[in-house]
């Protein structure tokens, strides 16, 4: 008696059999579905029906469409490349925005090679290092998507959920899309303390604004281009999460309010050994801009 095991071939007529038949033929088909996302999406929903399509963020992209991605960067050189790479992959029509801080590693001589690399990055230096806030502002100015996206310059966030974060809006359901980590998507186990004080800001903040947001301090926020370039925004630092959201949140003389979404996001979050920059102080600088804001403009 053997003890070897052996793979048997396929059968005559077998799955397997019959694709090897048609893979000539299948060939043009998948060159054109590489070449095409839109060709990929109108075959899935031939394969899948248009509602499952949706459901799962599968959808054709407007003609002339544009996303303004905004990426503030300080000292990120170890995972800055990577992440625009990855920003990149990501089969919508668009811009990036890459404002340096005033770094001091590595990270100028990156943004100059990713600016030579990409004919779709463009890349500001901030004078002096003046915070997320002041960055995302310089930012903003240099928009001309559709939609704008904040994008942190770390591994965090995860691009490839952009599908589903603008998805509301091109639906025409919202103004303002944000992504809350905690409704529903996996996320690294890190620190319990961050994200009691998450939930607390959060908290404060819809007292203040009589929203139902889940996530305030989160990363991913979508507007309509107009929306963003509209703004007078102040805050130099993270203080720019209760100021938008305040501000977003405020009724407007004469016109409706701006209709906000929230959907679930995947999170990542690093430790401060890989680079973690926010810290008490941040906190207690979210909860002054949350009353202010509140208050006044």
């Amino acid at each position: 008696m053997t003890t070897a095991l052996t793979q048997k071939a396929p059968a005559p007529g077998t799955p397997a059999e019959k694709l090897a038949e048609i893979a000539p033929e299948l060939a043009p088909l998948l060159e054109r579905m590489a070449a095409d996302p839109n060709a990929r999406v109108a075959l899935l929903e031939q394969l899948l029906g248009v509602n499952a399509c949706r459901q799962i963020g599968i959808y054709p992209i407007p003609p002339g469409f544009k996303l303004s991605v905004v990426i503030p960067v300080y000292n990120e050189e170890r995972w800055l490349a990577e992440l625009v790479r990855r920003v990149q992959a990501v089969e919508i029509p668009k811009e990036l925005i890459l404002v340096n801080d005033f770094s001091k590693d590595g990270t100028p001589a990156i943004l100059a090679q990713l600016e030579k690399q990409y004919d779709n990055v463009r890349v500001f230096h901030q004078p002096k290092n003046m915070g997320k806030g002041a960055a995302l502002r310089e930012g903003f100015k240099h928009c001309t998507g559709d939609l704008v996206i904040v994008q942190d310059a770390d591994w965090e966030y995860d691009p490839a959920e952009y599908p589903k974060l603008i998805q509301p809006i091109l639906d025409g359901r919202a103004d303002v899309v944000i992504g809350s980590r905690f409704i529903g998507e996996s996320h690294r186990v890190l620190y319990y303390w961050h994200s009691v004080g998450n939930k607390v800001l959060t908290t404060l903040s819809n007292w203040c604004t009589n929203l139902n947001l889940t996530d305030m301090e989160t990363c991913y926020k979508v507007f309509k281009r107009e929306i963003i370039q509209g703004m007078t925004l102040k805050s130099d630092r993270f203080g720019f999460e209760p100021e938008v959201t305040a501000k977003i949140a405020r009724k407007r003389k004469g016109q409706p309010r701006w209709r906000i979404f929230e959907v679930p996001i995947s999170y990542s979050g690093r430790t401060y050994e890989e680079g973690k920059k926010i810290g008490m102080k941040d906190g207690f600088q979210a909860l002054y801009c949350i009353i202010r804001y509140w208050l006044a403009d």
